[in-house]
């Protein structure tokens, strides 16, 4: 079995951030390797805040969407919906509209 993937927390992620930001002398590599975190990783988030700032760490799952995100989310399961009601409506309409035969 592989190995668990292990997950941080949005403030672990701003902390950690914030400590390669600080003007404590450290670089990024060193500060990685104090919290026990891959550079790349670290380096990663950094890219992250910078582009989005605390957004850019939502967490897990749907709790952390956007208004704009949610919509989107909730009309893609409306369109589906719809869909599939269209597709039995028109397998309906297509053995009740053959003649039968006598």
């Amino acid at each position: 079995m592989g190995a668990r993937r292990r997950a941080y927390s949005k403030n672990f992620k701003l902390e950690a951030v914030a400590m390669t930001n600080d003007d404590n002398g450290k670089t990024v590599a060193e500060v990685a390797d104090d919290l026990g975190i891959d550079y790349s990783m670290l380096r990663h988030w950094r890219v992250k805040y910078n582009d989005s700032g605390e957004s850019g760490f939502p967490g897990h799952g749907n709790q952390n969407l956007t208004k704009e995100e949610a919509e989107i989310q909730r009309l893609k399961m409306e369109l589906e919906i719809a869909k599939e009601e269209r597709d039995i409506l028109k397998k309906a309409l297509a053995i009740f509209s053959k003649k039968p035969r006598y």
